[in-house]
């Protein structure tokens, strides 16, 4: 067991649900972070606060922070979420500009406030949909920033680092990994415009990444989708 506090962002999804259950079996003392950013909908707001009860966290906070101010996304402005599959050669429309770079500034404010060196986020370069801030290159780039301005850092109580345990992994490794830990995927959520029953699209990026990692499995996917939806 290690007796340090970790926190972890934690958006509802699969991925961060997995990385928070990673690092609750590490023996960290577990904090939650979700941001609600002005994303489409609320649902993976409600998955966050479930995730995070049903793993034990010790505090799971929720920060609001509207980034449909600035837009840009078709998360955050009024532009339609790709449907036509995934495109490895393009950043997609579900791009959030600087989101990452964000969450895990105020992800840091939080930590150094708790003392807690270790920051957990569920990033993937492996399946993931072309994504900039899903790379080594910018955690590492970022955990340089975090040791040159931070109070925390400079004084020499402590190191902070930045914990990417799903970098290198597809969906399906991802899955696995969970179900081993005893994630409960049923309360996760990933798709980007689910309908009005909150059931998931099956056609958007994120569902495909996700449907396609339980298939790999030959494990059902637990949660609903809307009927005849699902593509790989």
């Amino acid at each position: 067991m290690r007796d340090a506090k970790a926190l972890i962002l934690l958006s509802g999804g699969l991925d961060s649900a997995t990385t928070a259950a990673m690092a609750a079996v590490e023996g960290f003392f577990c904090f939650g972070l979700t941001v609600a950013y002005g994303q489409r909908h609320d649902i993976e707001i409600d998955c966050a606060k479930r995730v995070a009860a049903s793993l034990g966290l010790v505090e799971h906070k929720i920060i609001e922070l509207d980034l449909r101010a600035i837009g840009g996304s078709s998360l955050t402005d009024e532009i339609a979420v790709p449907k036509h599959g995934v495109d490895d050669s393009q950043i997609p429309m579900t791009y959030v500009p600087a989101r990452n770079t964000i969450l895990l500034a105020l992800a840091l404010g939080w930590a150094e406030v708790l003392g807690a060196f270790d920051i957990f986020i569920g990033a993937n370069a492996v399946d993931y949909s072309g994504y900039p801030d899903c790379r080594l290159p910018f955690i590492q780039s970022f955990e340089d920033m975090a040791n040159l301005a931070t109070k925390a850092a400079v004084e020499g109580s402590g190191k902070f680092k930045i914990h990417t345990p799903l970098i290198d992994l597809t969906k399906s490794e991802i899955i696995k990994k969970g179900l081993n830990l005893g994630v409960d995927y049923g309360l996760t959520h990933s798709c980007y415009d689910p309908d009005e029953k909150g059931r998931s699209c099956g056609q958007c990026d994120a569902c495909r990444l996700r449907t396609k990692g339980f298939a790999e499995l030959g494990v059902e996917d637990p949660i609903e989708y809307a009927a005849q939806s699902r593509q790989l």
